[in-house]
């Protein structure tokens, strides 16, 4: 880690919310945003992120129960009286990724030099904090628009995808839909993108303004998977396909408790292992299931040794993937999580169903997952000689 990396990581920061610039047909900050006024998004977006202290402008907050809840505070005239080390203006109009904030706030940055992003966003850290902060509490029209005018030379700010600037009459429609898309992930397969992400995140937008949990969606798609698994019992196709379905319900139902986790701001460390056991233990289901119902087709006890090796297999992958999640979170560690996770599968479960032989995937998953762990070690020996 470089020296200004390091430095910046160390330093206090605070995100200051600006009053939007007047006459650009800027969305207020009471604009509702998928069940959640704008400005409350900012702000927990903020936390998140991991600022120290969060300042609103009194004129970026119509109604103080906007910040109900938060750590978020009103601008005084007397703030710049206690700057922190680094400090980050954003108008009151502009939706960001709490990923986009805390690059803002993690970026080397030399003390003194501004990082402007035009009426987006700035950047600044040391002792020019004070004056920068003085001029926002002033209630200075366009400042950060200002500042790019009289600072040509600057670093420019973070991912243009990671914020979303609010305008004109459509302005919170096309946001919604903005934070749905950021929703996906690129590692998702095929199937998963273009089918179930579209049914679930149809799902998300409509509960998103419910009183509905993310955990509660959890339980509710580990229900619907452990009810489908009694129908791999039985070597009738349409009793598979039905229960190959349900498997495919609640693959779609699975992905809306972590979009709406996102969207709330709800994310848990429990709520994520509930989760990710929860998936675990619909395949174990599943798994059980399709061996019961092979070995009493063939009237032979030799289907219980690969579906022992899918069960045991998927139990051990499963707390493979948990303790490196748990021990050395890294982007490798994510990726291996989304492996695991990714459910197209489910669709080649659902083409054997038709022909009554859905526990022929039990020999796919017998040989794949033994493979799949020493892919794991393999990559974890090559992270620790590195």
């Amino acid at each position: 880690m470089t020296t200004l990396a390091a430095h910046a990581l160390d330093t206090p920061s605070a995100l200051v919310v600006l009053p939007a610039p007047p006459g650009r047909g800027a969305a207020s900050p009471e604009t509702m945003v998928m069940g959640m006024p704008l400005l409350r998004r900012i702000v927990l977006a903020a936390e998140r992120a991991g600022f120290d202290r969060v300042l609103v402008h009194p004129r970026a907050c119509p109604e103080p129960r906007l910040l109900q809840g938060t750590r978020a505070v009103l601008l005084r005239p007397d703030a710049a009286d206690d700057v922190p080390g680094r400090l980050v203006l954003l108008p009151a109009h502009v939706l960001p990724q709490a990923r986009w904030l805390r690059s803002l706030r993690e970026m080397p940055l030399d003390p003194g030099t501004p990082a402007i992003d035009p009426a987006v966003a700035v950047m600044v850290e040391g002792a020019e904090s004070g004056r920068m902060l003085r001029s926002a509490s002033d209630g200075v029209p366009d400042l950060i628009a200002e500042l790019g005018r009289h600072r040509p030379h600057v670093v420019p700010v973070g991912d243009p995808a990671g914020r979303f600037t609010l305008v004109g009459a459509d302005g919170a429609k096309a946001a919604e839909q903005w934070l749905l898309q950021s929703l996906i992930k690129d590692t998702e397969g095929f199937m998963s993108r273009h089918v179930e992400r579209r049914i679930s995140l149809s799902i998300t937008r409509r509960l998103v303004s419910t009183s509905i949990t993310p955990n509660a969606m959890t339980l509710v798609s580990l229900a619907v998977g452990l009810l489908g698994a009694p129908f791999f019992l039985s070597t009738d196709p349409l009793l598979q396909v039905a229960g190959s379905l349900l498997f495919l319900t609640h693959s779609i139902l699975d992905g809306c408790d972590g979009e709406l986790a996102r969207l709330q701001f709800m994310e848990s460390p429990i709520g994520a292992r509930l989760d990710f056991w929860g998936d675990n233990l619909v395949h174990v289901a599943v798994w059980t299931a399709m061996t019961i119902g092979w070995s009493r087709e063939v009237d032979s006890l030799w289907p219980l040794l690969p579906g022992a090796l899918a069960v045991a297999g998927t139990a051990l992958s499963a707390i493979l993937v948990s303790r490196r999640s748990a021990t050395a979170p890294t982007d490798a560690t994510a990726r291996l999580a989304d492996a695991v996770a990714n459910r197209d599968f489910i669709y080649l479960i659902l083409v054997l169903a038709f022909l009554g032989k859905a526990h022929w995937f039990l020999v796919l998953v017998a040989l794949g997952t033994p493979i799949f762990m020493l892919l794991v070690r393999w990559g974890a020996r090559r992270r620790q000689a590195a």
